[in-house]
Protein backbone atom coordinates (compact mmCIF):
# COMPACT_ATOMS: atom_id res chain seq x y z
CA UNK A 1 0.00 0.00 0.00
CA UNK A 2 1.32 3.70 -0.67
CA UNK A 3 1.13 6.13 1.29
CA UNK A 4 1.96 10.11 0.66
CA UNK A 5 2.94 11.69 4.01
CA UNK A 6 2.82 14.96 4.52
CA UNK A 7 2.06 17.75 7.23
CA UNK A 8 2.41 21.19 8.47
CA UNK A 9 0.76 23.09 5.56
CA UNK A 10 -0.32 26.38 8.26
CA UNK A 11 -2.30 27.52 5.85
CA UNK A 12 -2.65 31.43 6.14
CA UNK A 13 0.72 32.31 7.45
CA UNK A 14 2.78 34.74 5.70
CA UNK A 15 6.48 34.96 5.46
CA UNK A 16 7.70 38.04 6.72
CA UNK A 17 4.68 39.70 5.90
CA UNK A 18 4.53 38.25 2.80
CA UNK A 19 1.03 36.03 1.81
CA UNK A 20 2.14 32.58 1.06
CA UNK A 21 -1.85 32.02 -0.06
CA UNK A 22 -0.62 31.91 -3.56
CA UNK A 23 1.97 29.23 -2.57
CA UNK A 24 0.11 27.28 -0.55
CA UNK A 25 -2.42 26.75 -3.28
CA UNK A 26 0.59 25.89 -5.68
CA UNK A 27 1.74 22.61 -3.13
CA UNK A 28 -1.83 21.70 -3.01
CA UNK A 29 -1.92 21.30 -6.80
CA UNK A 30 1.15 19.24 -6.76
CA UNK A 31 -0.07 17.34 -3.77
CA UNK A 32 -3.59 16.16 -5.66
CA UNK A 33 -1.23 15.33 -9.38
CA UNK A 34 0.96 13.49 -7.14
CA UNK A 35 -1.74 11.93 -6.05
CA UNK A 36 -2.72 11.02 -9.14
CA UNK A 37 0.18 10.30 -10.79
CA UNK A 38 2.19 8.02 -8.51
CA UNK A 39 -1.23 5.81 -7.69
CA UNK A 40 -1.25 6.65 -3.62
CA UNK A 41 -3.46 4.80 -2.09
CA UNK A 42 -3.49 6.94 1.03
CA UNK A 43 -2.64 10.68 2.22
CA UNK A 44 -1.91 11.24 5.44
CA UNK A 45 -1.57 14.77 7.20
CA UNK A 46 0.10 15.12 10.18
CA UNK A 47 -1.40 17.97 11.88
CA UNK A 48 -0.89 21.54 11.74
CA UNK A 49 -3.44 21.87 8.64
CA UNK A 50 -4.26 26.18 9.54
CA UNK A 51 -1.30 28.66 11.03
CA UNK A 52 -3.54 29.62 14.00
CA UNK A 53 -6.77 28.66 16.01
CA UNK A 54 -9.23 30.68 13.87
CA UNK A 55 -7.89 30.97 10.66
CA UNK A 56 -8.49 33.39 7.93
CA UNK A 57 -10.95 33.24 5.44
CA UNK A 58 -8.81 32.20 2.42
CA UNK A 59 -7.39 29.42 3.90
CA UNK A 60 -10.32 27.78 5.18
CA UNK A 61 -11.71 28.24 1.48
CA UNK A 62 -8.15 26.81 0.41
CA UNK A 63 -8.33 23.72 2.84
CA UNK A 64 -12.26 23.56 1.72
CA UNK A 65 -10.69 23.27 -2.10
CA UNK A 66 -8.55 20.48 -0.96
CA UNK A 67 -10.98 18.28 0.89
CA UNK A 68 -12.97 18.43 -2.37
CA UNK A 69 -10.19 17.55 -4.82
CA UNK A 70 -9.17 14.96 -2.64
CA UNK A 71 -12.48 13.51 -2.29
CA UNK A 72 -13.03 13.79 -6.37
CA UNK A 73 -9.77 12.14 -6.70
CA UNK A 74 -11.02 9.10 -4.30
CA UNK A 75 -7.78 8.30 -2.43
CA UNK A 76 -8.86 8.00 1.13
CA UNK A 77 -7.19 11.22 3.13
CA UNK A 78 -6.35 10.66 7.03
CA UNK A 79 -5.69 14.40 8.72
CA UNK A 80 -5.13 14.83 12.48
CA UNK A 81 -4.81 18.27 13.86
CA UNK A 82 -1.60 19.81 15.98
CA UNK A 83 -0.93 22.63 17.98
CA UNK A 84 -1.34 25.29 15.75
CA UNK A 85 -4.86 23.81 14.87
CA UNK A 86 -7.85 24.72 17.04
CA UNK A 87 -8.83 20.64 17.49
CA UNK A 88 -12.36 21.28 17.83
CA UNK A 89 -12.65 23.55 15.18
CA UNK A 90 -10.66 21.25 12.45
CA UNK A 91 -12.86 18.45 13.44
CA UNK A 92 -16.77 20.26 12.88
CA UNK A 93 -18.65 17.74 10.41
CA UNK A 94 -15.98 14.48 11.00
CA UNK A 95 -18.23 12.66 10.67
CA UNK A 96 -20.34 13.96 7.52
CA UNK A 97 -16.86 14.36 6.09
CA UNK A 98 -15.95 11.28 6.45
CA UNK A 99 -18.67 9.69 4.10
CA UNK A 100 -16.37 11.07 1.46
CA UNK A 101 -13.22 9.33 2.25
CA UNK A 102 -11.52 12.81 4.05
CA UNK A 103 -10.86 10.94 7.63
CA UNK A 104 -10.39 13.70 10.68
CA UNK A 105 -8.99 12.49 13.55
CA UNK A 106 -8.83 15.48 16.22
CA UNK A 107 -10.05 13.84 19.57
CA UNK A 108 -7.99 12.55 21.56
CA UNK A 109 -10.88 9.91 22.94
CA UNK A 110 -10.41 8.55 19.45
CA UNK A 111 -6.62 7.58 19.05
CA UNK A 112 -7.54 3.78 19.56
CA UNK A 113 -10.42 3.89 16.72
CA UNK A 114 -8.65 3.32 13.37
CA UNK A 115 -9.17 3.93 9.70
CA UNK A 116 -9.08 0.84 8.30
CA UNK A 117 -7.99 0.02 4.58
CA UNK A 118 -7.64 -3.11 2.67
CA UNK A 119 -5.53 -4.33 -0.16
CA UNK A 120 -4.77 -7.54 -1.84
CA UNK A 121 -2.85 -8.44 1.31
CA UNK A 122 -5.43 -7.75 4.14
CA UNK A 123 -6.04 -4.64 6.35
CA UNK A 124 -4.61 -1.61 7.37
CA UNK A 125 -5.55 0.18 10.65
CA UNK A 126 -4.47 3.72 10.45
CA UNK A 127 -4.48 5.77 13.96
CA UNK A 128 -4.49 9.36 14.21
CA UNK A 129 -2.65 10.48 17.21
CA UNK A 130 -3.76 14.99 18.00
CA UNK A 131 -1.39 17.06 18.97
CA UNK A 132 -1.92 16.09 22.69
CA UNK A 133 -1.50 19.23 25.04
CA UNK A 134 -0.31 17.33 28.49
CA UNK A 135 -2.31 19.32 31.59
CA UNK A 136 -5.50 18.49 29.21
CA UNK A 137 -5.24 15.08 27.91
CA UNK A 138 -4.14 13.64 31.05
CA UNK A 139 -6.57 12.23 32.77
CA UNK A 140 -8.95 11.63 29.86
CA UNK A 141 -6.08 8.96 28.51
CA UNK A 142 -5.16 7.78 32.12
CA UNK A 143 -1.41 9.12 32.14
CA UNK A 144 0.31 8.40 34.94
CA UNK A 145 1.87 11.90 34.52
CA UNK A 146 1.21 15.33 32.59
CA UNK A 147 4.59 14.62 30.18
CA UNK A 148 4.52 14.29 26.43
CA UNK A 149 5.93 10.88 26.64
CA UNK A 150 3.24 9.97 29.38
CA UNK A 151 0.70 11.19 27.38
CA UNK A 152 1.94 9.80 23.73
CA UNK A 153 2.38 6.54 25.54
CA UNK A 154 -0.72 5.85 27.52
CA UNK A 155 -2.15 6.80 23.31
CA UNK A 156 0.00 4.24 21.86
CA UNK A 157 -1.44 1.77 24.74
CA UNK A 158 -4.71 2.42 23.29
CA UNK A 159 -3.38 1.96 19.66
CA UNK A 160 -1.35 -1.20 20.78
CA UNK A 161 -4.61 -2.99 22.23
CA UNK A 162 -6.92 -1.89 19.66
CA UNK A 163 -4.20 -4.02 17.44
CA UNK A 164 -3.77 -7.21 19.54
CA UNK A 165 -7.41 -7.77 18.82
CA UNK A 166 -7.01 -7.56 15.26
CA UNK A 167 -5.60 -10.49 12.99
CA UNK A 168 -1.70 -11.09 13.29
CA UNK A 169 -1.49 -9.93 9.30
CA UNK A 170 -3.06 -6.25 10.06
CA UNK A 171 -0.40 -3.95 9.23
CA UNK A 172 -0.15 -0.49 11.06
CA UNK A 173 0.57 2.72 10.56
CA UNK A 174 0.10 5.60 13.61
CA UNK A 175 0.25 9.63 12.49
CA UNK A 176 0.84 11.84 15.59
CA UNK A 177 2.03 15.57 16.01
CA UNK A 178 5.12 15.82 18.43
CA UNK A 179 8.67 16.32 18.76
CA UNK A 180 10.59 12.85 18.80
CA UNK A 181 14.02 12.70 19.97
CA UNK A 182 16.51 13.31 16.97
CA UNK A 183 14.61 15.61 15.30
CA UNK A 184 16.06 18.61 14.05
CA UNK A 185 14.13 21.72 14.75
CA UNK A 186 13.66 25.25 13.17
CA UNK A 187 12.91 28.89 14.45
CA UNK A 188 9.13 28.55 12.79
CA UNK A 189 7.68 25.47 15.11
CA UNK A 190 6.25 26.42 18.58
CA UNK A 191 7.82 25.50 21.36
CA UNK A 192 5.49 22.30 22.76
CA UNK A 193 8.04 21.79 25.50
CA UNK A 194 6.77 20.67 29.18
CA UNK A 195 8.23 20.72 32.57
CA UNK A 196 11.59 21.35 30.54
CA UNK A 197 11.25 18.70 28.10
CA UNK A 198 9.77 19.33 24.66
CA UNK A 199 10.94 15.74 23.02
CA UNK A 200 10.12 11.84 23.26
CA UNK A 201 11.84 8.71 22.38
CA UNK A 202 11.48 7.29 19.39
CA UNK A 203 10.28 3.74 20.90
CA UNK A 204 6.86 5.02 22.37
CA UNK A 205 6.17 4.31 18.61
CA UNK A 206 7.13 0.88 19.14
CA UNK A 207 4.98 -2.31 17.76
CA UNK A 208 3.55 -0.45 14.31
CA UNK A 209 4.87 -0.57 11.20
CA UNK A 210 5.54 3.05 9.98
CA UNK A 211 4.94 6.95 11.91
CA UNK A 212 4.13 9.69 10.08
CA UNK A 213 5.31 12.69 12.39
CA UNK A 214 4.31 16.15 11.87
CA UNK A 215 5.54 19.41 14.03
CA UNK A 216 9.15 19.43 13.12
CA UNK A 217 9.57 21.76 9.49
CA UNK A 218 12.74 19.18 8.43
CA UNK A 219 11.71 16.40 6.43
CA UNK A 220 14.02 13.49 8.39
CA UNK A 221 13.88 10.41 9.13
CA UNK A 222 14.68 9.46 12.75
CA UNK A 223 14.36 5.62 12.04
CA UNK A 224 13.27 3.76 8.94
CA UNK A 225 9.61 3.38 9.99
CA UNK A 226 9.39 6.96 11.71
CA UNK A 227 9.88 9.98 9.79
CA UNK A 228 9.15 13.54 9.65
CA UNK A 229 7.43 14.99 5.92
CA UNK A 230 8.52 18.44 7.13
CA UNK A 231 6.28 21.31 5.98
CA UNK A 232 5.91 21.90 2.40
CA UNK A 233 7.09 25.47 2.28
CA UNK A 234 9.60 27.43 4.41
CA UNK A 235 8.58 29.38 6.87
CA UNK A 236 11.53 30.60 8.30
CA UNK A 237 14.98 31.87 7.00
CA UNK A 238 16.42 29.15 9.14
CA UNK A 239 14.69 26.97 6.86
CA UNK A 240 16.76 28.12 3.55
CA UNK A 241 19.12 25.19 3.61
CA UNK A 242 15.53 22.94 3.98
CA UNK A 243 14.75 20.95 0.38
CA UNK A 244 10.61 20.50 1.05
CA UNK A 245 8.94 17.53 -0.10
CA UNK A 246 6.84 14.84 0.92
CA UNK A 247 7.40 11.56 1.63
CA UNK A 248 5.79 8.96 -0.69
CA UNK A 249 5.89 5.43 1.40
CA UNK A 250 5.45 1.67 0.45
CA UNK A 251 4.12 -0.40 2.62
CA UNK A 252 5.05 -4.20 2.21
CA UNK A 253 2.39 -6.97 2.64
CA UNK A 254 3.81 -8.13 5.70
CA UNK A 255 4.09 -4.55 7.05
CA UNK A 256 7.72 -3.47 6.39
CA UNK A 257 9.02 -0.32 3.88
CA UNK A 258 9.77 -1.82 0.72
CA UNK A 259 10.85 2.17 0.01
CA UNK A 260 10.68 5.51 0.70
CA UNK A 261 10.86 8.06 -1.52
CA UNK A 262 10.99 12.31 -1.13
CA UNK A 263 9.01 14.22 -3.60
CA UNK A 264 9.95 17.56 -3.85
CA UNK A 265 7.38 20.51 -3.29
CA UNK A 266 7.50 23.77 -5.42
CA UNK A 267 9.72 26.39 -4.43
CA UNK A 268 7.90 29.95 -4.91
CA UNK A 269 11.05 31.76 -4.47
CA UNK A 270 14.79 30.78 -2.93
CA UNK A 271 15.47 32.06 0.81
CA UNK A 272 19.21 33.27 1.28
CA UNK A 273 20.78 34.49 4.59
CA UNK A 274 23.48 37.00 3.79
CA UNK A 275 26.09 38.58 5.95
CA UNK A 276 28.79 41.30 5.97
CA UNK A 277 29.41 44.88 6.21
CA UNK A 278 26.65 46.61 3.77
CA UNK A 279 29.10 47.92 1.33
CA UNK A 280 30.47 44.90 0.83
CA UNK A 281 27.50 43.22 0.09
CA UNK A 282 26.20 45.64 -2.19
CA UNK A 283 29.07 44.97 -4.45
CA UNK A 284 29.91 41.33 -4.11
CA UNK A 285 29.60 39.56 -7.42
CA UNK A 286 29.26 36.43 -5.71
CA UNK A 287 26.00 37.50 -4.14
CA UNK A 288 24.54 37.75 -7.97
CA UNK A 289 22.77 34.31 -7.16
CA UNK A 290 20.71 36.00 -4.80
CA UNK A 291 19.17 39.40 -6.37
CA UNK A 292 15.89 37.77 -7.02
CA UNK A 293 15.85 35.60 -3.71
CA UNK A 294 14.10 36.30 -0.38
CA UNK A 295 16.89 37.75 1.51
CA UNK A 296 17.93 38.03 5.37
CA UNK A 297 20.32 40.21 5.52
CA UNK A 298 23.24 40.45 8.51
CA UNK A 299 25.07 43.63 8.63
CA UNK A 300 28.16 43.73 10.41
CA UNK A 301 28.57 47.16 9.96
CA UNK A 302 30.44 48.39 13.70
CA UNK A 303 28.37 51.53 13.17
CA UNK A 304 24.66 51.31 11.53
CA UNK A 305 24.66 52.60 8.16
CA UNK A 306 22.16 55.01 6.76
CA UNK A 307 18.96 53.65 5.02
CA UNK A 308 20.47 50.35 5.00
CA UNK A 309 17.29 48.33 3.70
CA UNK A 310 16.77 50.90 0.78
CA UNK A 311 20.23 50.91 0.04
CA UNK A 312 19.61 46.82 0.04
CA UNK A 313 16.51 46.48 -1.91
CA UNK A 314 17.95 48.17 -4.60
CA UNK A 315 20.44 45.31 -5.48
CA UNK A 316 18.33 42.50 -3.33
CA UNK A 317 14.47 43.97 -3.86
CA UNK A 318 13.15 41.09 -2.15
CA UNK A 319 14.83 41.88 1.02
CA UNK A 320 12.27 40.95 4.15
CA UNK A 321 14.72 40.80 7.08
CA UNK A 322 17.19 43.15 8.11
CA UNK A 323 19.58 42.37 11.19
CA UNK A 324 22.54 44.11 12.88
CA UNK A 325 25.63 41.96 14.39
CA UNK A 326 28.46 44.77 14.73
CA UNK A 327 31.94 43.02 14.72
CA UNK A 328 32.60 43.32 18.51
CA UNK A 329 35.18 40.55 20.55
CA UNK A 330 33.32 38.19 22.85
CA UNK A 331 33.96 40.45 25.75
CA UNK A 332 32.66 43.73 24.68
CA UNK A 333 29.95 44.87 26.77
CA UNK A 334 28.15 46.04 24.06
CA UNK A 335 27.89 42.42 22.04
CA UNK A 336 24.11 42.41 20.88
CA UNK A 337 22.03 41.06 23.44
CA UNK A 338 20.00 39.09 20.57
CA UNK A 339 23.31 36.88 20.21
CA UNK A 340 23.88 36.27 24.08
CA UNK A 341 19.83 34.55 24.00
CA UNK A 342 20.31 32.45 20.73
CA UNK A 343 19.89 29.25 21.15
CA UNK A 344 18.47 29.15 24.45
CA UNK A 345 14.87 28.33 26.02
CA UNK A 346 12.91 30.39 27.83
CA UNK A 347 13.93 28.23 31.22
CA UNK A 348 17.53 28.51 30.06
CA UNK A 349 17.22 32.48 30.21
CA UNK A 350 15.21 32.67 33.42
CA UNK A 351 17.64 30.47 35.19
CA UNK A 352 20.64 32.78 33.86
CA UNK A 353 18.46 35.46 35.10
CA UNK A 354 18.29 34.21 39.03
CA UNK A 355 21.85 33.68 38.82
CA UNK A 356 22.99 37.21 37.68
CA UNK A 357 20.79 38.92 40.47
CA UNK A 358 22.40 36.81 42.91
CA UNK A 359 25.98 37.12 41.83
CA UNK A 360 26.47 33.99 40.52
CA UNK A 361 24.56 31.38 41.93
CA UNK A 362 21.79 29.84 39.92
CA UNK A 363 18.36 28.22 41.02
CA UNK A 364 18.65 24.79 42.98
CA UNK A 365 16.34 21.92 42.26
CA UNK A 366 13.17 23.25 43.78
CA UNK A 367 13.66 26.40 42.36
CA UNK A 368 13.86 24.72 38.51
CA UNK A 369 10.92 22.91 39.61
CA UNK A 370 8.80 26.46 40.19
CA UNK A 371 10.11 27.49 36.85
CA UNK A 372 9.07 24.78 34.91
CA UNK A 373 5.80 24.63 36.48
CA UNK A 374 5.14 28.60 35.94
CA UNK A 375 6.26 28.30 31.93
CA UNK A 376 4.11 25.10 31.68
CA UNK A 377 1.49 26.95 33.35
CA UNK A 378 1.83 29.57 30.78
CA UNK A 379 1.74 27.44 27.65
CA UNK A 380 -1.39 25.15 28.78
CA UNK A 381 -3.20 28.20 29.56
CA UNK A 382 -2.25 29.81 25.67
CA UNK A 383 -3.56 26.09 24.85
CA UNK A 384 -6.79 26.49 26.85
CA UNK A 385 -7.78 29.79 25.05
CA UNK A 386 -7.18 28.38 21.82
CA UNK A 387 -9.34 25.73 22.68
CA UNK A 388 -12.06 27.67 24.00
CA UNK A 389 -11.57 30.34 20.98
CA UNK A 390 -12.11 27.26 18.70
CA UNK A 391 -15.42 25.79 20.53
CA UNK A 392 -16.94 29.71 19.69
Amino acid sequence: MRFLHTSDWHLGRSFHRVSLLDAQSAFLDHLVATVRERDVDAVLVAGDVYDRAVPPLPAVELFDTALHRLAEAGVPTVMISGNHDSARRLGVGAGLIERAGIHLRTDPAGVGTPVVLTDAHGDVALYGLPYLEPALVRERLGAAKAGHEAVLGAAMDRVRADLAERPASTRSVVLAHAFVAGGEPSDSERDITVGGVAAVPAGVFDGVDYVALGHLHGSQTVTPRVRYSGSPLAYSFSEADHRKSMWLIDLGPEGGIEAAERVDCPVPRALARIRGRLDDLLADPALVRHEESWVEATLTDPVRPSDPMARLTERFPHTLNLVFEPERTENDPFASYAQRLRDRSDQQIAEDFVAHVRGGAGPDGAERTVLYGAFDDVRVDAAEREREVGAR
